[in-house]
């Protein structure tokens, strides 16, 4: 019987695997017109800590900077979507809740949160570290940059979310 063979797994499979192919390649051309995250402008620098080291900068720069600063390094996959979304929004989300790049203007954590995410491993998040290489810090880096990040809010104490150097309005 031929219309029993045509209702085989693999004829289904033949049949259906070119057209949800086109579908998906299609589905992801579509959403290549989405604008959000593809407009990669870096604010300003507008103030900057006093870093207690040119270690501690440059441990910050390679494992934090990228969304924790207005110095970011835009990659090619961050014009791609659906990448580009949850690159753009990191970056965003980064540069609101702590940014070297607005010290004194924006307001920041305190320097216990700051060392201690980055103590426990919280910072930087694994999907960052599974494409960047060079955020992989080691134990002995972890503690070099949350005990620098410490000296560093010290010495050069930003805006302090809890109103501690500023004012709240």
């Amino acid at each position: 019987m031929t219309s029993a063979t045509a209702t085989t797994p693999q004829a289904r499979l033949r049949h259906w695997a070119p057209r949800v192919a086109f579908a998906l390649v299609a589905a992801f051309a579509l959403i290549q017109l989405v604008p959000y995250g593809r407009a990669h402008g870096n604010p300003p620098v507008r103030s900057q800590p006093s870093w207690d080291s040119p270690r501690t900068k440059q441990l910050f720069a390679q494992a934090c900077g990228a969304c924790h600063s207005n110095l970011t390094t835009w990659p090619w996959y961050s014009n791609v979507a659906p990448v580009s979304w949850l690159v753009q929004h990191d970056v965003n989300d980064g540069r609101a809740r702590f940014n070297v790049s607005e010290w004194r203007q924006q307001r920041q954590p305190e320097a216990g949160e700051a060392a201690e995410v980055v103590r426990s491993g919280e910072m930087p998040p694994l999907q960052f570290r599974l494409i960047h290489k060079e955020a992989r810090l080691s134990s002995a880096q972890k503690a070099a940059l949350a005990a620098g990040l410490e000296r560093t809010f010290a010495a050069s104490p930003p805006l302090h979310a809890s109103g501690g150097d500023g004012d709240a309005g």
